[in-house]
């Protein structure tokens, strides 16, 4: 259902799209209350999501990743799955480009001060669609420069990392090392020093031709991304696994990779000042052209 008010509006390339509880509304329109939860807690979920060709991306892997993460905080979202597809089709129709970004976020609500969510009866839902570039096309081609953070990854007996919260302060503070470190990207350590994640992705490395990256229990997104790369290194004959991994392995790696739905996939070159051998590696670049033409024929 489109807000009326929006007809009046010419929307350009540089016009970012919201769909708020139902409409289609302008972004002066698209607010959220001061007193709602996701805004003074961080109380709530969320999932990134690509789409190309205005067709959205792994859409039904991703709602159902929100859902399972909204039950594990005792967050009722108000529409069905089946809504919100037609909410995300909605969307992506109104945007004004055929390839970009969603962003679609459940909050508790808004509710008295402190941090009690039983007094919020009113969960809100957005979507947005914007565009989203996380490093530069020199970058992806050329490989990132990543650092070991001092900031660690909040372990998975505090918060387990299959819940995708709209509390991303770790993330951000460990990013903010990557920007003062001249670097691209940061990547996470769990308490026990050994890798998760990236700040905003999942990172694989390649040693003697195996694919190789952190299982999720060691704090480590259960990424849409991540599971497509396993997926397409099963059909092209790479041997993957998950596995422990320490800086060590990241640092004598032959290739290092980071996935994710805002990245998608994009080569590293440099970790902590070392090199890595090869970037973007053989088998990398595999797994992008693999990437590129799965995208080609799911969104045609």
């Amino acid at each position: 259902m489109v807000d009326l008010t929006i007809a009046d509006h010419k929307l350009t390339a540089a016009t970012p799209v919201c769909w708020r509880n139902g409409y289609i509304v302008l972004l002066e329109q698209a607010t959220v209350s001061v007193f709602d939860h996701g805004l003074l807690y961080g109380d709530g979920v969320f999932e990134g999501i690509r789409f190309y060709n205005g067709r959205a991306f792994r859409l039904q892997a991703h709602l159902e990743r929100l859902f399972l993460s909204a039950r594990a905080i005792a967050l009722s979202i108000p529409y069905s799955i089946e809504q919100l597809t037609h909410a995300v089709i909605e969307t992506i129709s109104a945007a004004p480009e055929i390839n970009g970004y969603l962003r679609l976020v459940v909050t508790r609500g808004p509710g008295p001060l402190g941090i009690d969510p039983s007094r919020c009866h009113s969960p809100v839902v957005f979507i947005v669609a914007d565009r989203l570039q996380l490093v530069s096309e020199r970058v992806r081609s050329e490989g990132a420069k990543v650092i070991i953070a001092a900031t660690r990854r909040l372990g998975a007996d505090g918060l387990d990392p299959r819940i995708k919260s709209l509390n991303y302060l770790n993330h951000i503070l460990a990013r903010m090392e990557a920007t003062h470190a001249g670097a691209d990207e940061a990547i996470l350590l769990n308490s026990a020093g050994r890798i998760a994640e990236g700040s905003a992705d999942n990172i694989f490395i390649v040693q003697r031709g195996e694919l190789l990256t952190p299982p999720v229990i060691e704090g480590a997104l259960d990424g849409i991304t991540r599971q497509v790369v396993l997926e397409l290194a099963e059909k092209l004959g790479i041997k993957a696994r998950e596995i422990q991994l320490a800086p060590y392995d990241l640092f004598t790696a032959d290739e290092c990779f980071l996935t994710g739905t805002g990245a998608e996939l994009i080569p590293v070159g440099y970790a902590d000042g070392r090199k890595i051998p090869e970037c973007p590696g053989p088998v990398y670049s595999r797994l992008a052209a693999a990437f590129k033409e799965l995208v080609g024929t799911e969104s045609p």
